[in-house]
């Protein structure tokens, strides 16, 4: 019988619809989409998009290891920008934060996320440790 398991993460804002962190299939963990925001759901970094992402991965690095996972774990990513352009501004943080490990990973520009202000969104799934 595969393993399901959701996970709600203390610290990370609640849900604002019938979604949890992140879900356990098997040896998979799916990070559901992580903004830049602070546990009651206020944007962290302002108009800062490098501000933003390094909330977004201080966000998904406490999902992850709710999981037992580090970010040497993750196998896929699913970025998501307002602007394109700051993909350069981005990267460096992604670079910073994946060191050496390099996950599949796909980058799409949207014309808004759901908070407001948020320039940036990030999913991922992660390979959970034996």
């Amino acid at each position: 019988m595969p393993l399901r398991r959701e996970y709600r993460v203390a610290g990370q804002a609640e849900p604002i619809s019938h979604f949890t962190d992140a879900v356990q299939a098997g040896d998979l963990l799916f990070v559901s989409g992580v903004v830049p925001v602070d546990e009651g759901r206020e944007l962290v970094g302002a108009d800062d998009v490098v501000a933003q992402a390094h909330a977004v991965f201080a966000n998904m690095r406490d999902v992850l290891a709710a999981a037992g996972c580090t970010f040497a774990d993750v196998v896929k990513v699913t970025v998501f920008l307002t602007d394109i352009d700051d993909r350069p501004l981005v990267n460096p943080v992604r670079q910073e934060i994946f060191g050496s490990s390099r996950p599949a990973s796909t980058l799409v520009e949207v014309s808004a996320l759901v908070i407001p202000g948020a320039r940036i969104e990030v999913d991922a799934v992660a390979l959970i440790p034996s």
